[in-house]
């Protein structure tokens, strides 16, 4: 009789991401849960609801001098980007690794991410959780981190000014700078992994 192999049990990795949004003040930023079976253009998506994007434009990864996003036919054929749909989080990422995402190329919002800590896990759970985090995401097309800080500073220094109160309406009449409601955006995560990130 052969001698019986033990089967080991494959173990998926979560990664705690600290992701911050670049020359902004106060620091808008999140940490969020995500696990080693999802592909770059699945947190794409994460970060989109996390961050409280709009996916209106287009994006890109930055890896260890690689550039990752969904072929486009405007990109530059000499540097086309490595399909960020066919890359898994567990090929690219590691404990410590620094990375960036861009979105909106024309406004350029940058995003530093870094993986702050990882978990095994017995097996991907297909979804992200956000443990914290602070700020509201800028509006759309608010004329990217200088821009909107210059907005900030008038909402801080002079409310009542012209410039101030053209951009409220836009913004929202109810938009706070320092408003983040975790529980809302980890019920719209959850909404899109049973949708399967579509």
């Amino acid at each position: 009789m052969a001698p019986s192999r033990k089967c080991k049990a494959k173990h998926a990795i979560a990664y705690l991401l600290y992701v911050e949004l670049e020359d902004i003040k106060p620091v808008i930023w999140r940490r969020v849960w995500v696990d080693s079976g999802m592909s770059l253009h699945t947190l794409h998506h994460v970060l989109q609801a996390s961050m409280g994007w709009t996916d209106a434009h287009l994006h890109a990864f930055s890896i260890r001098g690689k550039r990752y996003a969904v072929p486009h036919p405007e990109d530059d054929p000499d540097r086309l980007p490595i399909d960020e749909r066919k890359v898994l989080l567990g090929q690219v990422l590691e404990p410590g690794l620094f990375f960036g995402y861009v979105y909106d190329y024309e406004e350029s919002w940058i995003h530093t991410l870094r993986v702050e800590d990882t978990k095994l896990i017995t097996e991907p759970y297909g979804a992200a959780v956000v443990d914290d985090g602070q700020g509201a995401c800028p509006p759309e097309d608010s004329g990217g981190a200088l821009g909107y800080q210059d907005y900030l500073d008038l909402l801080r220094d002079d409310q009542e000014s012209e410039d101030a109160q053209s951009f409220l309406p836009w913004a929202g009449k109810d938009f706070d700078p320092r408003r983040f409601d975790r529980y809302a955006v980890n019920a719209t995560l959850l909404r899109m992994a049973r949708n399967r990130w579509g």
